[in-house]
């Protein structure tokens, strides 16, 4: 196992779809060199002070991913992003039926947003400028 690839850290995706976006590192219940990962697909947008309620609510939207991705596809952080509830969210159970996977989403979704609303890890909410 790689060491620096501990569960509840950021890491970056180095290749395929998700490339460019951060990702937490969320179990790595397989045997071989991966692991899974939620991360944020489409970034909240920017909010300035004269928006309303309404806009604001709308801009803070996250849209999340999960996937199982290989070591060598990822490139770890300084930053960790510590949510107690992803580790029962996030299992290979998971991943069994689309039913399930959406709805893992659908709670990965609720967790990233409260920690956006709230104020926490900024780093990890804002788009890599490349």
């Amino acid at each position: 196992m790689v060491k620096f690839l501990k569960s509840g850290k950021v890491a970056v995706i180095l290749n395929g779809r998700y490339a460019g976006k951060k990702a937490v590192i969320g179990t790595k219940e397989r045997g071989y060199g991966h692991a899974i990962v939620a991360g944020v697909e489409r970034y909240p947008l920017k909010i300035t002070k004269n928006m309303g309620k309404k806009r604001v609510a709308k801009r803070s939207k996250v849209k999340p991913f999960i996937k199982v991705v290989n070591y060598n596809h990822l490139m770890p952080t300084r930053y960790g992003l510590e949510l107690e509830t992803l580790k029962s969210v996030l299992t290979v159970d998971s991943f069994k039926e689309p039913t399930q996977r959406e709805e893992a989403k659908k709670a990965i979704k609720k967790l990233f947003e409260e920690r956006y609303n709230s104020g926490k890890n900024k780093w990890f909410f804002t788009k890599l400028r490349f």
